[in-house]
């Protein structure tokens, strides 16, 4: 039997050893069990990790209710934790109506007011990636909840499309499939919002209270699914994954850094950082000190496993020191049945107001039925002497 989740505080249990390495693992998002409003939800994907100016952490994710296909009735959920990531709040929903997609979760906040943003991609019932055509299928969604509500209530959606999204690519294409992340936007030093996106870069000078688009020259279209970090010498470091063509030249991340005024560099591929063409996450972890950023992907060429967390100390240049996730197996709960249950996909981390980095990371909980099988995201907890190991 499967255990409900959805009206019940769930517990990690952290581990300790001598060196005071710690982590904990915790099942989050339990697909094919939770329950809202009468809807069972078939899988859960595509998370998005935030800690709020309180210090709460908001778990997002995509909950589809039919099926695990990247189309449908798909709805975006949250639950929260106020206590660095030991308890959870039940299941809840930002936003849920009609049959489309409701996907690609982005989340930031403004530190200045609190507010906290989320970004999503949205499409009609019955469109996918293969049947987008027009400009405008594929639109641009924001919600926002204030400081004090703290992400326990939600305003929207506030439609981004016109004021972002480009009616054509730099090369001339009609630009028809778009998507926002997912995972993590930025705010930056001087409080500019960035938010990653298809071939440009969507900002906000002013709180994000209006949004423009820096779209990438041509040449460099060349991303998926994005990240974008800050580095100390005040540029973007743009780390995605590459369109099919280019990765099956280099099958890898692909990266690229400038600003929005001046343009970014070339795309180069980063063979440190092996890739199966699948979304991964980004944080800065410390500025202080020795500046550290991190990094979080299915480090391997072949399929999305080898979920691996790195460590860059020169602003992502190198990435000497890594651990894999594998090094905490995750325990052998029975919510996720008898089937041959497989860690790894896509990714998003943020670090805790006790200085940990929490990642939620998504599980296919049988990878020999993976068009049939139920998908669940599992939130890890790892302290900085762990990582390092």
């Amino acid at each position: 039997m499967r255990l409900l989740l959805a009206l019940l505080l769930v517990t990690g249990t952290p581990v300790v050893t001598a060196q005071q390495q710690q982590h904990s693992e915790l099942l989050l998002f339990d697909g094919g069990s939770e329950t809202l409003n009468g809807t069972t939800y078939h899988s859960f994907r595509i998370p998005s990790l935030l800690r709020t100016t309180k210090g709460t952490l908001l778990a997002f994710a995509e909950g589809r209710a039919e099926s695990n296909a990247d189309f449908g009735n798909i709805n975006t959920m949250v639950k929260r934790s106020t206590d660095d990531g030991s308890t959870w709040s039940g299941l809840g929903e930002v936003i849920g109506t009609g049959q489309g997609t409701w996907g690609n979760p982005t989340s930031v906040v403004d530190r200045d007011t609190g507010t906290i943003l989320l970004f999503l991609s949205w499409n009609a019932a019955g469109v996918s990636q293969d049947t987008v055509s027009a400009w405008g299928d594929r639109r641009v969604k924001l919600f926002t909840s204030s400081k004090e509500e703290d992400g326990t209530v939600w305003h929207g959606p506030t439609d981004l499309t016109a004021a972002v999204t480009p009616k054509q690519h730099a090369d001339g294409s009609p630009w028809a499939w778009d998507a926002v992340g997912p995972g993590a936007a930025v705010q930056t030093a001087s409080g500019r919002i960035v938010v990653p996106a298809t071939n440009r870069n969507i900002y906000s000078d002013d709180g994000g209270r209006t949004f423009r688009s820096a779209p990438m020259a041509r040449g460099q279209e060349v991303t998926g699914e994005s990240t974008v970090l800050e580095l100390t010498d005040g540029r973007l470091m743009r780390n995605d994954t590459a369109i099919r063509s280019r990765w099956e030249t280099a099958k890898s991340r692909w990266v690229a850094r400038g600003t929005i005024e001046g343009g970014f560099g070339a795309y180069a591929p980063e063979p440190a950082l092996p890739d199966p063409h699948a979304e991964a996450s980004v944080l800065r972890y410390n500025l202080d000190a020795t500046p550290r950023i991190m990094f979080l992907n299915s480090a391997s060429a072949v399929n999305r496993r080898a979920m691996t967390i790195r460590v860059s100390t020169d602003e992502g240049v190198t990435w000497p020191v890594s651990r894999t996730l594998a090094d905490a197996p995750l325990p052998a709960w029975p919510q996720l049945g008898p089937g041959n249950v497989v860690e790894g996909g896509y990714s998003s981390m943020a670090k805790t107001a006790d200085k940990a980095v929490g990642a939620l990371v998504e599980v296919n909980e049988d990878a020999d039925a993976s068009d049939t099988s139920h998908r669940s995201i599992v939130f890890r907890k790892m302290n900085l002497p762990w990582i390092t190991g």
